[in-house]
């Protein structure tokens, strides 16, 4: 994680302008904190399997912070969830305004393939790299979730409907940077794809936890503006926080069975984050 940490402060965005605000307000989220729940997942199968390729793996691990940290900033937007709290601070367009908050975000969003462009790993797997990101950040995944969640505000969804969009806007991603360590390692096909569902229902665990983190704890416990999910279709809003709870408990469980799966190799990676995420709520 340290080692993140200071390649990340060492590689913020740095473009000198006379803009008063520009570069302040590219890096001020991505040091503002955060879990590095996706960047450490794909670090980890690296670092199991060709710790040799790990400094090369570290530009791709910040396009992947980048490229979340673009979507926050549009999460928080007056459009959208019009939040004033995000990881502890003053969201951005509460810090600066609206116009440099969505600016930010369309720069983090490009210069997250231009990392993996920039990246010293072999071209067809930078090309692989910016295929499986662009497929789940894009119109096939992220934003399609983050449409469905904004359009349906206010009209309630059916459970398959709200794993739909939660699958989208919040798994593949996860999913996806499980994928991208697997494919930076060469690790076999079938494995990428179990990997792959695996990051599926550990992010659909993730959202449900996030979504009883948002009933249960205050702003300044979350870090986050909390309680702003009540016209959402949260799984908290579908099915009440003591059965969100055990749709928890019970993803987690098929979730820890399906890990004891995986080769040794790979489960002692990955064990510290799972142990973090998979029993939390129980």
């Amino acid at each position: 994680m340290q080692r993140f940490e200071t390649y990340l402060a060492q590689n913020l965005p740095k473009v000198t302008s006379f803009h008063p605000v520009y570069e302040e307000a590219l890096g001020t989220m991505l040091t503002a904190g955060g879990k590095r729940f996706r960047p450490m997942l794909l670090l980890s199968i690296v670092d199991a399997y060709e710790p040799m390729l790990y400094d090369s793996a570290l530009p791709v691990a910040l396009a992947l912070e980048m490229f979340h940290t673009y979507s926050l900033i549009h999460d928080d937007l007056p459009a959208m969830d019009n939040a004033d709290l995000r990881r502890g601070h003053q969201t951005l367009h509460k810090r600066f305004d609206e116009v440099t908050a969505i600016l930010a975000g369309d720069a983090l969003n490009s210069d997250a393939f231009y990392l993996i462009a920039k990246a010293p790993l072999r071209e067809d797997v930078k090309i692989k790299l910016v295929e499986l990101l662009s497929r789940d950040g894009g119109s096939r995944g992220m934003v399609l979730g983050q449409a469905i969640d904004c359009y349906f505000e206010n009209q309630p969804l059916t459970l398959d409907q709200v794993k739909v969009l939660h699958t989208n806007k919040t798994a593949k991603l996860i999913a996806a940077s499980l994928q991208m360590g697997a494919v930076i390692v060469r690790l076999e096909a079938e494995v990428q794809k179990a990997l792959y569902d695996f990051g599926i229902d550990l992010g659909l665990l993730f959202q449900i936890q996030d979504d009883i983190i948002d009933e249960t704890q205050s702003e300044e416990e979350a870090g986050k503006t909390t309680g702003n999910d009540t016209d959402k279709n949260s799984f908290v809003t579908l099915l009440g926080l003591e059965q969100s709870v055990t749709e928890a408990n019970d993803l987690a469980e098929d979730l820890q069975k399906r890990f004891a799966a995986f080769d040794p190799k790979l489960q002692e990676a990955l064990r510290p984050l799972m142990e973090k995420y998979l029993y939390r709520h129980q």
